[in-house]
């Protein structure tokens, strides 16, 4: 009788064992595809955050350098094609050129988009005022242009912040500018928001020895830092250019390069490392993100 009791308290104690053993491997399972989840998620968002700061900040540096000649290179940007016959495109903002010390230099140019909203041929629909200042003509090695906002907003994303270009060449060809985004937001009328700080270098490659703005092509290189709120996630992220990005002054988007992010404080080597691959050269709006080897296409704003 002994001898049967103890067999039945062990089989009972293998049993409860078992089943411990079965609980904690699906509830480990379930926390690990949780925090998968949750990471994937976190580096979807750095990387698309990054990626529109980007692309948003890109396309201000097309603006700033085609007000017009005597600041730049007249035509590229906003400019592009609102005057011409083959993109008939009404103008609906305002130029103003104001010389505070009565001199060519510095100029400071007031892009005004009014309050009720002005569509451009990109599609996209501006209001506010864009302000910036020239020390000299951009083209010209040591000259700086420093942008700043009023109450400025692409579609409904406020844009705000600090946007600096300064040309760092050594003569006028090639030409290569430090690009600097201090203090950066973009925030949508929900309240979700990025914020990102950026040093590039843009470096012309090709398209030096033309007149036209339209057949030059700018190398990016550099990195950034930013934070993004969606909802109830927020990211804290760094990002660097592991292949230049190529960008066409007749293009808005950028055509090729990838940029990889990482949050902050996680380690390089984590599977939750985003890369985001800008294609093969086609000007379009698509893009792959990659994510622990899984592709995402992605089309940018």
């Amino acid at each position: 009788m002994k001898l049967r009791i103890k067999s039945i308290s062990i089989s009972a104690l293998s049993i409860v064992l078992a089943l411990f053993v079965l609980v904690s491997c699906q509830k480990e399972n379930s926390q690990t595809g949780s925090n998968d989840q949750q990471e994937a998620e976190a580096s979807r968002a750095s990387s698309e955050a990054d990626g529109e700061a980007e692309g948003m900040f890109n396309n201000l540096f097309d603006d700033v350098m085609g007000a017009n000649d005597d600041v730049g290179i007249a035509g590229t940007g906003i400019y592009y094609g609102r005057q011409d016959t083959l993109s008939p495109v009404p103008r609906c903002f305002t130029v103003t050129i104001e010389h505070p010390n009565g001199t060519p230099f510095p100029v400071r140019i007031v892009v005004n988009f009014g309050t009720t909203g002005c569509t451009g041929p990109d599609g996209h629909t501006r209001r506010g005022k864009v302000i910036t200042e020239y020390t000299a003509r951009l083209i010209t090695p040591g000259a700086v242009a420093v942008t700043v906002f009023d109450g400025f907003y692409v579609d409904d994303i406020k844009v705000e912040g600090t946007h600096k270009i300064t040309n760092i060449s050594a003569t006028n060809i090639p030409r290569k500018y430090k690009v600097e985004v201090i203090d950066g937001k973009l925030t949508r009328t929900n309240g979700n928001y990025i914020k990102w700080n950026s040093t590039k270098f843009i470096t012309q490659v090709d398209g030096l020895i033309t007149p036209t703005p339209l057949d030059d092509v700018l190398k990016i290189e550099g990195s950034a830092r930013g934070q993004v709120l969606r909802g109830n996630l927020l990211v804290a992220w760094e990002s660097a250019i592991t292949e230049p990005l190529i960008k066409r002054y007749t293009c808005r988007w950028i055509v090729r390069g990838r940029i990889r992010t990482v949050r902050l404080n996680t380690n390089t080597n984590s599977p939750w490392v985003a890369v985001l691959d800008f294609g093969n050269g086609n000007c379009d709006n698509q893009a792959v993100l990659i994510i622990n080897g899984q592709t995402i296409q992605i089309t940018l704003p």
